[in-house]
């Protein structure tokens, strides 16, 4: 997978926007970059983590709360701290605060796994994204970690973390790829008019990884 941006972005979703938004930009110091009206009576809060994108959509529409995805802990690398500061956002997403030493990294998104080494083996194998050890891959400057644990069946579009995102410069492509790589498609890929390509693949435990190909990004569409 030939990555357009060298950073990962992570999705959530909430019905309390007034003190998601307070909370991620004044106790996590993330900046807010944009809003994107998204459909379905979805508005995205979109602010900045390095090249990384925290997207926060937030819908009037009353979401299920049930089942979390593998998505358990945002870690943020913060020029704000001297020490890892844990905590959690209004909707009891989990963040930590860490301070950024050498700048190298932005994020690392520490997701829960039925099984590390098959979960490894999806993002190393079949996405193609390098592994660092045994339990972490890098998506340019942002880390995906796998931890064991439980992940019960889930939807998309329900409270918390449930989403990564991806940028390619070639989303129909790159989604067939993953496909005959063994991977599961979790939508195929649609065209936003001139913003954007997207489609969705799922991992192992089915957490929805987003693959994008976003024109201000890549230039074309075509």
């Amino acid at each position: 997978m030939q990555l357009a941006k060298p950073a990962v972005d992570v999705g959530l979703y909430t019905n309390q926007l007034d003190a998601m938004l307070a909370f991620w930009q004044e106790q996590a110091g993330v900046p807010f970059a944009e809003l994107l009206k998204v459909g379905g009576g979805v508005h995205q809060h979109r602010h900045a983590i390095g090249d990384s994108v925290l997207k926060i959509n937030h819908t009037r529409a009353a979401l299920p709360t049930e089942q979390p995805t593998g998505l358990r802990r945002l870690e943020v690398y913060s020029d704000a701290v001297d020490e890892p500061l844990e905590l959690l956002d209004p909707d009891d997403n989990e963040v930590i605060l860490t301070p950024s030493g050498a700048g190298k990294h932005n994020l690392r998104m520490h997701i829960t796994t039925n099984s590390v080494e098959q979960t490894l083996a999806f993002y190393r194998d079949v996405l193609g994204l390098p592994a660092l050890g045994d339990n972490e891959v890098a998506v340019g400057a942002s880390l995906l970690s796998f931890e064991p644990g439980k992940v019960a069946p889930f939807e998309r579009q329900a409270r918390g973390y449930r989403y990564l995102t991806v940028q390619v410069f070639d989303v129909v492509g790159t989604h067939q790829q993953i496909l005959d790589a063994g991977g599961t498609e979790g939508m195929a890929p649609v065209r936003l008019g001139e913003v954007a390509y997207i489609s969705f693949v799922r991992d192992p435990d089915g957490n929805w990884i987003e693959i994008s190909q976003r024109k201000s990004i890549t230039g074309s569409l075509d």
